[in-house]
């Protein structure tokens, strides 16, 4: 992780834009405030540098595993159960495009022409938002499918009986976790933006009723009629 802090630039960017207030559109849909979202950033950063040994194999890292439960939060604060399906398959699918594009594409910067830590968060990113859509969905697809390469990579070591340690949601995998996630909700905000302008206003498809009568237009208000008016125009005759 330290010859790829990209993750942690990345982190820093997004704090200072949740400073500003630029991202306040994006925490909403995820269901958080710019207080809580910057604390969740600050324990990302700190626990990044903090792994826990659990067995000769197994590495988890602190940072990691809290981008995963946050991913879990978003999940679960997914508006509609639908939605929780749709994002549940999206983490599947991503998964399986990661898979794909280690086997054939290579696993070490020789064999391709981009380094893995670069391609898997840009293939998880793209692949999330597609299959997930909305931005709960395509965080989650997008953080569960690299996270699902360390699982499947340990599940190998551990039947193969190959030497190695699995460092889930560290070393460069936490790059890719991070770059991942910010990559798909930018994603699904700039597109999902321009896709309901083009529709002409914000969608309610997997929206909380709440939310849907917040976005609705109000309606004209009508000033009331004064008393002569009203006898001009006949209304208050019986």
């Amino acid at each position: 992780m330290n010859n790829f802090p990209i993750g942690l630039i990345a982190l820093v960017v997004v704090s200072i834009l949740i400073y500003f207030g630029v991202a306040h559109r994006v925490l909403d849909k995820l269901r958080m405030n710019d207080k809580s979202a910057l604390a969740v950033i600050a324990a990302i950063i700190i626990g990044s540098f903090i792994d826990i040994p659990l067995t000769s194999r197994l590495t988890i890292n602190l940072g990691g595993s809290i981008a995963v439960i946050l991913a879990l939060y978003v999940w679960l604060g997914a508006g509609t159960g639908f939605e929780k399906i749709r994002s549940f398959i999206a983490a599947v699918v991503t998964g399986l495009a990661l898979y794909i594009a280690g086997r054939y594409m290579g696993a070490t910067p020789e064999e391709i022409f981009i380094d893995p830590i670069y391609i898997y968060p840009l293939v998880a990113g793209i692949v999330g938002y597609l299959a997930g859509r909305s931005r709960r969905g395509s965080f989650f697809a997008a953080v569960m499918g690299v996270l699902s390469l360390d699982v499947t990579q340990y599940m190998y070591l551990t039947r193969s009986g190959l030497a190695g340690t699995v460092h889930v949601g560290g070393a460069g995998a936490f790059d890719s976790l991070i770059l991942a996630g910010i990559l798909a909700v930018l994603l699904a905000e700039l597109i999902g933006e321009s896709l309901e302008r083009m529709q002409g206003g914000p969608v309610t498809e997997d929206r909380p009723p709440e939310l849907i009568k917040n976005l609705r237009e109000p309606e004209p208000v009508q000033k009331p009629m004064s008393n002569e008016l009203k006898k001009e125009s006949g209304e208050g005759d019986e």
